[in-house]
C-alpha cells in the first residue's frame, strides 16, 4: 500500500481546506518544496500534490512549484487540480509527474477521459470527489446529481486503472475513514482505490492496509501528518509491522 502525504498548493504556500472550503484554509508551510524535501526525508515515495488554485480556476497554476519538487527530490508525484485539458496532461507528463488526476471532466466531458487514457495511458488517475453520495466538481465548489458509484462503475470501461476517492465530508476533518466504502468503490471500480478523506491514526491505516491489494492501492494523508497525529516515517513502519 502506496502512502501519499499530500500537498495542497494555495497562494504558493503549503495548505490545507477543512471540507474543501476556500474560506477555512490552514497553512502549513511557507514552502512546498521544503515541504515535500520533509516528507522524502521521512521516507515518502510519493508525494500527492493539489493546485487548489487550479481547481478553483480551471486551469493549472503552480507548474513552477510542481517542477521544483520533482527536481528537487526523487519523489514519484500525483498531481491533480484545474486538469481539464490534453494540453494541461502533456504539460504535467514533460514535468516528470508519475500521474495526473481529472476529477471535473469526468462528469462534464466523458469522452475526454478517454481521449486522455487513449494519449497517456497509464499515466491517468480518476479523481472522484464524493458528498453523501453524489460527485462533486470544480474543486468541490458544485455538487452534480451524478451518484458516486454510477461514476466510478463507468472508469474501467474508459480504461482508466487508478482512482484516488475522496469522501469530502471527512477530509481535512480526522474523522476516521469507512472502510465498507472504499470495499464497495473497489469492488465496482474493479480495481484498487486510493483513499483519500478522514485518516487520522495509524489504526486508520492498519484497517485500509487489512482490506487488501486488491481495494487499496494507497492512501492519502494530510492534516493528520501536518498536525502530529504520526509521521511519514511511523506511517511506513506501521504497514511494515503490520
Amino acid at each position: 500500500m502506496q502512502i501519499l502525504p499530500a500537498i495542497d498548493i494555495l497562494g504558493g504556500k503549503a495548505v490545507r481546506l477543512a471540507r474543501g472550503d476556500y474560506e477555512k484554509v490552514t497553512i502549513y508551510h511557507e514552502n512546498p518544496v521544503e515541504q515535500a524535501l520533509i516528507f522524502e526525508a521521512q521516507g515518502a515515495a510519493w508525494l500527492h500534490v493539489v493546485d487548489l488554485d487550479g481547481a478553483r480556476t480551471g486551469k493549472p497554476v503552480n507548474h513552477d512549484l510542481i517542477s521544483e519538487i520533482i527536481r528537487s527530490t526523487a519523489l514519484k508525484v500525483e498531481v491533480g487540480g484545474g486538469i481539464r485539458t490534453l494540453d494541461s496532461i502533456e504539460k504535467l507528463a514533460k514535468l516528470g509527474v508519475s500521474r495526473v488526476v481529472i476529477g471535473t471532466r469526468l462528469i462534464t466531458d466523458p469522452g475526454f477521459a478517454q481521449s486522455a487514457v487513449g494519449s497517456f495511458g497509464d499515466l491517468i488517475c480518476a479523481g472522484v470527489d464524493a458528498r453523501e453520495g453524489y460527485v462533486s466538481i470544480k474543486g468541490w465548489r458544485e455538487d452534480t446529481t451524478r451518484k458516486a458509484n454510477e461514476l466510478v462503475a463507468d472508469l474501467s470501461l474508459w480504461g482508466i486503472r487508478h482512482l484516488v476517492y475522496t469522501d469530502i465530508s471527512r477530509d481535512g476533518m480526522q474523522t476516521g475513514i469507512d472502510t465498507a466504502a472504499y470495499e464497495g468503490i473497489a469492488e465496482t471500480a474493479g480495481f484498487a482505490v486510493i483513499a483519500s478523506g478522514g485518516i487520522s491514526s495509524l489504526e486508520d491505516l492498519r484497517r485500509l492496509h487489512d482490506l487488501g491489494d486488491s481495494v487499496i492501492e494507497g492512501a492519502i494523508i494530510g492534516r493528520a501528518i501536518y498536525e502530529g497525529a504520526f509521521t511519514v516515517s511511523e506511517a511506513l513502519n506501521a504497514l511494515i509491522l503490520q
